[in-house]
């Protein structure tokens, strides 16, 4: 009899983590809604659909350009971006991602070995596929000319069962680790600019 009560406790605790996950994605592509449609979404990671979805988006003073030109250094984020390691261009010599550029990283503790740039439109549009074993996931860039500069809008959805674990554990993080990367990027592309 006990066992079936745990089973029970269990199964409702399971239950209600589902129901809020599934919320929170909801919440997250209706509060993004008018910029994340300006993605061009592959027809497997469109927000709504996404086991997980983030959003982020930061005002820059400087242009679109100066914002790109340094969003493509890959191999450097490490060194002003906390959230990747171990960044290396897989497929040709460059140290700066291009058009169906495939790389390897290392972000939020996992090692990403082949993700493939599908989406490279300088200096507006840049996103990338990554897959690994239980998790799939489709990071979009897009820089909107301002009048002060631009705004830079990073999202990203993801599908798998690490994707379900990270929602119920740490739904937090990843849009924490994308805020970091939009200040930092910042804060490297004003500063270059006064430079």
């Amino acid at each position: 009899m006990k066992s079936k009560l745990k089973t029970g406790y269990l199964l409702i605790i399971l239950y209600s983590l589902v129901l809020v996950s599934c919320y929170s994605v909801k919440k997250t592509v209706e509060k993004s809604k008018l910029n994340s449609e300006k993605i061009n979404w592959p027809a497997n990671y469109k927000p709504e659909e996404a086991g997980f979805f983030v959003h982020n988006e930061i005002d820059i003073n400087a242009e679109p350009q100066a914002v790109w030109d340094i969003l493509i250094k890959a191999e450097d984020w490490p060194k002003w971006y906390e959230g990747a390691t171990d960044v290396n261009i897989i497929n040709n010599k460059s140290t700066q991602l291009g058009d169906k550029t495939i790389f390897s990283w290392k972000t939020m503790g996992q090692s990403f070995e082949s993700t493939t740039i599908k989406e490279f439109s300088p200096p507006y549009r840049l996103s990338w596929e990554a897959t690994k074993n239980n998790i799939k996931g489709y990071h979009a860039w897009l820089i909107i000319p301002t009048d002060n500069g631009c705004k830079v809008i990073t999202s990203e959805t993801q599908h798998g069962f690490l994707t379900f674990m990270q929602k119920v554990f740490v739904p937090n993080k990843l849009e924490k680790l994308h805020d970091i990367w939009l200040k930092e990027l910042k804060k490297k592309a004003e500063n270059e600019i006064k430079e």
